[in-house]
């Protein structure tokens, strides 16, 4: 018997949830940015997203890689500081990834609203 691919029209896939984005690291520093005009030190961001210097260090890299942040050394009062922003394609990429993951709630909230019968749970 021969068994079909699944379908990549699939209407649960949500092709949309970037991967790249939808590690928590990361979309806490990029809602971090995109939430914040001007750029954002190293110091603000590791303190926003509740990450330590070698974590955050990593998933920037992440995303400078993928082209959605721009990162900055320089010195400010003779001290070494790193900044960061969002950049126009991490910015369409961050909203695109937005309208999906509505998508995904508004699905969900479609389906808590109708009766689950026959639907026995039992306790542990």
């Amino acid at each position: 018997m021969k068994t079909e691919a699944p379908s990549s029209e699939g209407r649960f896939a949500y092709e949309g949830l970037d991967r790249v984005i939808h590690e928590r690291a990361r979309l806490s520093v990029l809602t971090s940015l995109i939430s914040r005009p001007k750029v954002v030190t190293f110091g603000q961001l590791k303190q926003l997203c509740s990450l330590t210097d070698g974590n955050l260090s990593r998933h920037l890299r992440v995303l400078e890689n993928a082209k959605m942040v721009e990162i900055a050394k320089g010195h400010d009062r003779n001290r070494p500081q790193t900044v960061c922003r969002i950049t126009a394609s991490g910015r369409k990429r961050y909203l695109e990834y937005l309208s999906t993951l509505e998508q995904v709630v508004r699905d969900a909230a479609k389906g808590t609203t109708e009766p689950m019968r026959g639907l026995v749970l039992s306790r542990a």
